[in-house]
């Protein structure tokens, strides 16, 4: 797999290095950072512009790039032995699937389940959360109604987000809850709203009917 830019690629180095398989730069770089790679003991590549273009696919990639190993998805059983824990249904940008591992990280969520989905970019996901998917467990369980019968049965509190529902500042949040976010386009649906324990929402002060998923995601995170 393949990561670029510079904020990626030096999250790696400091905090996963034993995934770099090979290191490439298409630019000179600062010698105390060029010897903190070579100290890897791993293949350093020069690349010209053309073939940096052509890895990076047209991205932003400053001239910094690794192979890295295949990231593992967790197991859920793992991951229902935790306390707290994102259920992401249907949703499927990158940019916001990043940030919300990002927020996740920081706010002390302990794992997050993918579902509605059956994959997704791991090597997008991995810049645009700016390494953080790398220290949240993850895992995909395609089918959302599963995983609300199976986190119920081992006594998680399920919470939907959903203009409709509860203002989350008048909540008392349980101590071991699962937290379901849908896509901004259709959300979670009636269906799974239905089989949750509560809904909650953010109180709005100015006539935007919603927020991006990623922001309301920060936001409940926060308050939770």
């Amino acid at each position: 797999m393949i990561v670029f830019g510079k904020q990626s690629v030096c999250y790696i180095l400091e905090y996963a290095p034993h995934l770099i398989e090979e290191i490439y730069f298409s630019k000179e770089i600062d010698k105390k950072l060029f010897s903190k790679f070579s100290k890897l003991s791993k293949p350093i590549i020069r690349l010209d512009n053309k073939k940096a273009q052509s890895l990076a696919k047209g991205g932003n990639h400053q001239g910094f790039f690794l192979k890295i190993a295949s990231l593992e998805q967790s197991s859920f059983k793992e991951i229902k032995s935790m306390r707290k824990i994102l259920v992401l249904c249907g949703i499927t940008d990158t940019g916001n699937i990043g940030s919300i591992f990002r927020s996740a990280y920081c706010l002390g969520i302990e794992a997050i389940v993918l579902s509605g989905i059956k994959s997704f970019s791991i090597e997008g996901v991995l810049r645009s959360s700016v390494g953080a998917i790398l220290q949240v467990p993850f895992c995909i369980f395609e089918n959302p109604l599963d995983v609300i019968n199976e986190l119920r049965n081992e006594k998680f509190f399920l919470y939907g987000a959903d203009m409709s529902g509860k203002d989350i500042s008048q909540c008392n949040i349980a101590d071991k809850y699962a937290l379901f976010l849908g896509s901004e386009g259709s959300g979670l649906g009636g269906k799974i709203l239905s089989k949750l324990d509560t809904i909650l929402s953010i109180r709005m002060h100015n006539s935007f009917n919603s927020l991006n998923v990623a922001v309301a995601a920060g936001i409940l995170m926060h308050r939770m």
